[in-house]
């Protein structure tokens, strides 16, 4: 269930990105992951992050317990960013993904725990995106906001409202 906030920011982000003029493109900031997690707490969860190493099938759990997050940054609300990352569907058709989780690896909440929510994105895809595979990296474009929502498979720290999604090119 979506909150009052949660739906105006969705309604502003769908504004601000369907009119994106050339000098917004120029202010348009490439993140990483790092960035999103609170300034002083970076070394900790990249740890904890880089501790799930390969995860093989027949050594997972029923239940996966989410790594708990200090917290989220705003620095960034209603900015439009881009990153890099992996797509985990939550709402598709034949026409494509339209709401998915963004993830900074392949295979989170799905086949390992899921990371922090302040490593995880909510994305609502301008148009569908086709997926080819699952592996295939992907960078997401769109208007950022901090939000905290809640979906089956884990807790999400922010949402990308309105994003272009295409094939990462590194």
């Amino acid at each position: 269930m979506q909150s009052r906030r949660a739906f105006l920011a969705k309604m502003a982000a769908t504004a601000i990105v369907a009119n994106v003029s050339p000098a917004m493109a120029r202010d348009l900031l490439e993140l990483d992951w790092a960035d999103l997690i609170p300034e002083g707490d970076t070394g900790q969860l990249i740890e904890q992050l880089r501790g799930l190493g390969v995860v093989q099938h027949n050594q997972l759990s029923t239940g996966f317990e989410q790594l708990e997050s200090s917290g989220v940054t705003d620095a960034f609300d209603g900015k439009i960013v881009r990153l890099p990352g992996f797509v985990v569907p939550l709402d598709f058709s034949a026409s494509g993904v339209t709401e998915f989780i963004l993830a900074p690896f392949v295979g989170a909440c799905i086949h390992v725990p899921p990371p922090p929510a302040n490593q995880l994105v909510l994305v609502s895809a301008k148009k569908p995106y086709v997926m080819k595979d699952m592996f295939d990296p992907v960078e997401v474009t769109g208007v950022f906001g901090t939000s905290s929502n809640q979906t089956e498979l884990a807790e999400i720290g922010y949402t990308m409202m309105s994003a272009k999604v295409r094939l990462h090119r590194p």
